[in-house]
């Protein structure tokens, strides 16, 4: 069988085409709700259809974001509630005290710049947008607030009330966005004091390739073990743990988050219709982050007077980043762009250095409002250069962020670009695009294709970026890069474009002088994507969808063919992993006893074995090297590795034995790459914990097409909840899943309902025409303005 569909059983395959538009009917009429709402300016509705995707009709374009407002808060209150509060620094007023400490690290994030420019650097009506999605949100809590039976279940558990927002609130919020690279500053600084920059190369491979110096000023070793604790709690999402009879914070610690930033990633692609079954353009994206419950995306479909756009973004903020509109459709995947300094300063009191002359530190001073007991006042402390997250006697640790310039509000660009109807219309948003750091691919109606990726990039003329600098005016950022710096493509001679956080500069890439960055993902989602795209046309709407889903490993696939040619072991547990291994076809399917064996073997004891062997000074930094270069050593076969590859071997066995069971033939990779969409509160509240969902074995591996990242327990963490395909043009025909489901509420009946189709691998319609809409629709919303 073609491995390609191997991941989808051919039932469900047959199943999930059939579902065209109009294919699924509603069984009943639908349910209809009539409000009055102060703020809205003309009658609207909202049809939500089967799948739970709101479609919003509004007879002015700016009723259309309040609508959009009004149903995120309908569908994902508390969600948007606590992203509200994680993000302006207010969790401790209605969780208590063990919460003061992140409110404080959120608040050194804000944006606390111009409005004034702020709102112009998105576009000429950004300030409108925001206000009325804010509105609308505001119009559903005071709905609340005379009917408290509206309020989602958490509100009731925790006794509190969601806040009312500010239009500011959607643009001043900057620590919930994907950020690069200060983590990475400090892990590297790290491996150059306990070892040597090249070592280092093990642990995340430079490309182009670079080899980094350690700054004039910089001694290694004096970088705090927990110089980014704040900067950590900021950036975090919100993890609730029980400390006695208080709620507490469950921090991630700074290897967790590297090896989250090495596994996260997306895919999208781009095929034109010269190579399409169609003769249209077809366009894929699956976002890959951390999973949730709820999902962290959300499908809406906004029509109004010049504009008809449909597709996801983030709940807590108005517009659509991922879809289509009638003319042109759009898909993003993360380009990692540096867009971080980790800066320190020699420190008198209350000054620093910069320069010949001491400076004074800017202090804002802020209250932290806790629940039950006396507010706590807090010293915020700043340099010219950004937040001062960690203080010595004589020294302070700064982050200098490009996503705290204006305009750098993560996602809210995309309220201009999914207005456009045109390829030069797209690029020009793009010029506006700054956070985060983006690939964009693009097709329209008249059968273009492109690529362009996006964000705001600092310009460093003497310093490549990779390690903590001094922040005494040696190592400054000479303004930033125009985005015709940036490569663009408009209908590749190839016929098709992909990426999946790959390198994908040119190899003419001018990086000395543009230094984009060099820490890219590693190329195994991507080289599977390019084998199915270069495949012989036609290209078929499933043939994406199918891609999409596949759990093929290029990397599994190479490290066993690169095994089968070593000597085969004497030692009998060494033995038996290699037989299982030599011959194994690199499919990471649920059900497969050789990928089980396989990711034990290679993500564990063979590339941790190869710190002690290849890097032992950074046996306590790096607790693996990476899968580049475990595969290289691999493929090489150098005899002195013939007994770590042996005792690795040896070692699998013994732990795939011991938590699988003594029967190789039962063992199954599903057994150990469990997904479990656990409500935030389960750990602290039972009601809470009967709110989470039932767990669900999975195929794949980070390195899959279809990213099923895992942590140290192989529990899944991270992966595309949010899939799209469109053929372009034929917009009825495209496809979506959004797991768990589109409802934040767990009283909902789209709480969890897609889940299970895609844990099963299927897809569900993405339905545009007001025709299909209306076959499907099990809820309409009739809004009036408030007399």
């Amino acid at each position: 069988m073609n491995h390609l569909f191997r991941c989808l059983p051919l039932p469900a395959l047959a199943l999930g085409l059939a579902l065209v538009a109009g294919g699924e009917r509603a069984e009943a009429a639908p349910a209809t709700e009539s409000l009055a709402l102060p703020g809205l300016s003309a009658p609207g509705e909202i049809l939500v259809d089967r799948w739970g995707v709101p479609h919003i009709y509004a007879q002015t374009h700016y009723d259309a974001f309040f609508l959009q407002g009004f149903n995120a808060a309908r569908d994902r209150l508390w969600q948007i509630d606590l992203w509200r509060r994680r993000g302006l620094g207010q969790l401790a007023e209605v969780f208590g005290p063990q919460f003061v400490a992140q409110d404080a690290a959120a608040r050194q994030f804000l944006y606390r710049g111009s409005l004034f420019r702020e709102w112009l650097a998105y576009g000429s009506d950004a300030q409108a947008i925001a206000e009325a999605f804010v509105a609308g949100i505001n119009a559903f809590v005071a709905l609340t607030e005379r009917d408290p039976s509206r309020l989602p279940p958490e509100f009731k558990a925790f006794d509190y009330r969601p806040a009312r927002w500010a239009a500011e609130d959607v643009v001043r919020i900057r620590s919930h966005g994907l950020w690069r690279n200060v983590i990475s500053e400090v892990a590297r600084a790290r491996s150059a004091c306990q070892g040597s920059l090249a070592e280092d190369q093990l642990r995340s491979p430079l490309e182009p390739p670079h080899a980094p110096v350690v700054p004039e000023g910089l001694d290694p070793c004096t970088v705090p073990e927990r110089v980014l604790d704040s900067y950590l709690l900021a950036t975090s999402a919100v993890r609730f743990k029980r400390s006695g009879d208080q709620l507490a914070l469950a921090q991630e610690p700074l290897d967790a988050r590297v090896r989250d930033l090495r596994s996260a990633g997306s895919n999208n692609w781009v095929v034109g219709p010269e190579r399409s079954a169609t003769g249209r353009p077809i366009l894929a994206d699956d976002p890959h982050r951390s999973h949730a419950l709820p999902s962290l995306r959300y499908i809406a479909h906004l029509n109004a007077p010049g504009l008809n756009v449909i597709g996801a973004g983030e709940p807590a903020l108005p517009g659509i980043s991922i879809g289509h509109n009638e003319r042109i459709a759009f898909g993003l995947t993360i380009f990692a762009m540096d867009q971080e300094d980790l800066l320190f300063y020699d420190r008198e009191g209350d000054r620093y250095r910069y320069q010949e002359r001491w400076e004074p530190l800017e202090r804002i001073d802020t209250t932290i409002a806790v629940r039950g007991e006396a507010p706590v006042p807090f010293s915020l402390a700043f340099t010219r250069h950004g937040p001062v997250i960690f203080e010595e006697e004589d020294r302070l640790w700064v982050v200098r962020a490009a996503w705290l310039e204006p305009g750098m509000a993560p996602y809210f660009g995309s309220i201009e670009y999914m207005r456009a109807s045109s390829w030069r219309g797209f690029v020009a948003a793009l010029n506006r695009w700054g956070a985060p750091s983006e690939n964009q691919v693009y097709a329209d109606i008249d059968g273009n294709i492109g690529y362009k990726p996006a964000g705001l990039l600092p310009r460093r003329v003497n310093y490549d970026g990779l390690l903590p600098v001094p922040g005494d005016g040696r190592y400054e950022w000479a303004d930033f890069h125009s985005m015709s710096d940036m490569p663009e493509v408009l209908n590749p001679e190839k016929g098709w474009y992909a990426t999946a956080n790959n390198l994908t500069l040119p190899e003419d890439f001018p990086i000395d002088t543009v230094r984009v960055g060099y820490e890219w993902t590693a190329p195994w989602r991507i080289s599977r994507i390019e084998e199915v795209l270069s495949a012989a046309p036609p290209h078929r709407l499933e043939d994406s969808l199918a891609l999409q889903r596949d759990f093929t490993s290029v990397l599994a696939r190479r490290a066993s063919a690169a095994l089968g040619a070593w000597p085969a072991p004497v030692e009998d547990d060494a033995r038996r992993a290699f037989d299982l291994l030599k011959n194994f076809d690199g499919v990471l399917a649920a059900d497969s006893s050789a990928a089980a064996l396989f990711q034990l073997w290679f993500t564990d004891h063979w590339r941790r074995a190869l710190v002690a062997s290849e890097a032992p000074a950074l046996v306590g930094n790096l607790p693996r090297v990476d899968t580049r270069a475990a595969l290289a050593r691999l493929e090489t076969r150098g005899a002195r590795l013939q007994g770590v590859f042996e005792a690795s071997l040896a070692d699998a066995w013994e732990d795939a034995l011991a938590r699988l069971g003594a029967d190789p033939a039962g063992w199954r990779w599903g057994a150990l790459h469990i997904m479990n969409f656990a409500h935030p509160l389960a750990e602290v509240s039972p009601a809470a914990a009967a709110w989470s969902l039932p767990p669900k074995a999975l195929g794949g591996s980070s390195y899959t097409v279809n990213n099923t990242g895992f942590g140290d327990d192989y529990r899944v963490r991270s992966g595309a909840s949010w899939r799209m395909v469109l053929d372009v043009g034929n917009w009825d025909a495209a496809r979506m899943t959004n797991a768990p489901g589109q409802s934040g509420d767990p009283e909902s009946p789209h709480y969890g309902d897609l889940l299970d189709p895609w844990a099963a691998l299927e897809s569900r319609p993405l339905l545009y025409s007001r025709e299909a809409v209306e076959g499907v629709t099990t809820k309409v919303l009739k809004l009036t303005p408030a007399q």
